[in-house]
């Protein structure tokens, strides 16, 4: 997929709104070989997936072996938006606290004395983190009005066909 439609599907004001979002799925394979789909907060930056994790975390050795990941970030309402991205992780071990880390868990609601309680804990917590950056390399937007999943899009087109046979 070409670098101007990969920013083309994430410029749209669906994809926007995605990218906003709290939480995404990440999968990757595991060291196992075995797949894994997990949970993980994580900020857009405009260019960039920044999500951040422990330096002990099970996922990163797995990550530093195969990177390639395929991300989720969707609705919970019918029908649902859907974002697809796929891409490679880069790992970036960081002293302290990301500003990603901060901004991605800054949305939640906390009173401002409870975010300062939070932020000296994440600090008293955390020697370090790890970044997991992941550039688009793929992504398709479905949205059930103006696209669809790539199957039933192609079961439209096979009705069409019968339809005006």
């Amino acid at each position: 997929m070409r670098a101007s439609e990969i920013t083309e599907i994430l410029d749209r004001p669906i994809s926007r709104e995605l990218l906003a979002r709290d939480v995404l799925r990440l999968a990757y394979v595991a060291k196992d070989g075995t797949p894994r789909n997990i949970p993980i907060a994580f900020t857009w930056n405009g260019s960039e997936i920044v999500m951040c994790t422990t330096k002990n975390a099970p996922k990163l050795p797995a990550l530093g072996e195969n990177p390639m990941v395929a991300l989720t970030i969707d609705t919970e309402v019918h029908p649902p938006k859907i974002l697809l991205i796929r891409g490679r992780a880069e790992l970036d071990a960081v002293d302290g606290i990301p500003e990603e880390y901060l901004q991605m868990n800054g949305s939640y609601e906390m009173t401002p004395e409870q975010r300062v309680e939070w932020e000296a804990e994440v600090r008293s917590l955390y020697d370090g983190m790890v970044r997991i950056v992941v550039t688009p390399t793929w992504a398709k937007l479905i949205d059930f009005e103006t696209t669809l999943p790539s199957a039933v899009e192609e079961l439209v087109r096979q009705r069409a066909e019968r339809e005006h046979a």
